[in-house]
């Protein structure tokens, strides 16, 4: 006499003791909304209306930037790697014409290179030329922080000036010893402090701020034309014009010592080939604007060549003008990391908007 039920045939009821695989519901014709949420969320759907990045002419490859800097996108895919190197070189090829097109391929190759150094460099500078000062200090203090140097402090100091933050821009100038940084960065430095201090109406030390050692009369450099140029616009704050007519005149000089017969007014240029901006890039209406203006490549040479460049930025409410692209013996292209003096090294980016005066620009 057994008591225990008849085992029940489960499959005979419609049921099933088999666990089925994933994803079966679908298969069999389940819909979407009885998979699990977190399933829903794994997709991320794709922004129709994000920017688009700023098209590059085919005769562009990543053989126009400098070496060292396609060694420090080794990192990336190869086709990541060919692709920011193509952005790169458009912002070497655009910073001085075109600044706002140089800053979106700068925000091109930051979205495919964002942990590598010199590409978070290249965006903070270009976002300084173009005025987006909290942008320059964001990307440029992450550069900071991977690379180890300190190069682009004066930039970081003028961007805060130009975010109208005096104060802050001192705190954070004092924030690093100066006899580590280079000279041309020191000057600089010196520079953007000494235009702090006038922020703040205080022009007697403003003036002490560029009283250092490489304001020498004697002695004649290429950073020299900025700070001799900058010391004579504090004293005619102080109402000095004795003194300053001196150091203008010291400026000149010294201006003309590097300039020389590369007077780039002097200068002749042959046009080797043309390369046409893709009009689609473009944020700007550039129909009034000519083709040489925008598509007109010069000479490799050119680029690479040890040119000065004319001092532009020496009036009172200017738009900065482009920080220095340049590192050491090396004239094109964003500054590479770690291999010289930059920030200043050959000219740096003029005053932000609305402020009494900013680093110099010219040699």
């Amino acid at each position: 006499m057994n008591d225990k039920p008849a085992p029940r045939d489960r499959r005979s009821a419609g049921g099933d003791d088999r666990r089925k695989p994933p994803g079966a519901e679908l298969r069999s014709g389940g819909s979407r909304e009885s998979r699990p949420e977190w399933q829903t969320r794994v997709a991320t759907p794709r922004d129709e209306f994000a920017a688009k990045s700023p098209l590059i002419p085919d005769e562009i490859t990543e053989a126009d930037l400098e070496l060292g800097i396609r060694v420090q996108l080794k990192t990336l895919t190869p086709e990541n790697a060919e692709m920011t190197a193509r952005h790169l070189a458009m912002v070497s090829l655009l910073h001085d014409q075109d600044p706002e097109l140089a800053h979106l391929h700068a925000l091109a190759a930051a979205k495919r290179a964002g942990r590598i150094a010199i590409v978070r460099e290249t965006l903070g500078v270009t976002a300084y030329q173009v005025g987006d000062y909290g942008l320059a200090i964001r990307e440029l203090t992450t550069y900071r922080r991977l690379s180890g140097s300190n190069d682009q402090l004066p930039i970081m100091v003028d961007s805060e000036r130009g975010l109208g933050r005096p104060e802050k821009a001192l705190e954070l100038a004092r924030s690093v010893d100066r006899n580590t940084l280079p000279v041309p960065v020191r000057v600089n430095l010196a520079i953007v402090m000494s235009g702090a201090r006038l922020d703040l109406g205080q022009n007697d030390l403003a003036l002490a701020e560029l009283e250092i050692p490489e304001l020498d009369p004697t002695k004649v450099f290429e950073f020299s034309t900025n700070l001799f140029r900058a010391y004579a616009d504090t004293l005619i704050i102080g109402n000095r014009e004795s003194e300053a007519k001196k150091w203008f005149d010291l400026a000149d000089r010294a201006e003309q010592h590097f300039l020389g017969s590369k007077n780039p007014e002097n200068e002749v240029f042959s046009v080797i080939e043309e390369i046409q901006i893709p009009e689609a890039s473009s944020k700007l209406d550039r129909h009034s604007k000519s083709q040489h203006e925008h598509g007109t490549r010069a000479p490799r040479d050119s680029f690479n060549s040890d040119r000065p460049r004319r001092d532009s930025s020496d009036k009172p409410g200017d738009k900065p003008k482009r920080p220095p692209f340049n590192s050491g013996p090396r004239n094109s292209g964003p500054p590479a990391g770690g291999s010289g003096p930059r920030g200043g090294g050959k000219g740096f980016g003029g005053p932000p908007k609305g402020r009494s005066r900013g680093p110099g620009r010219g040699r």
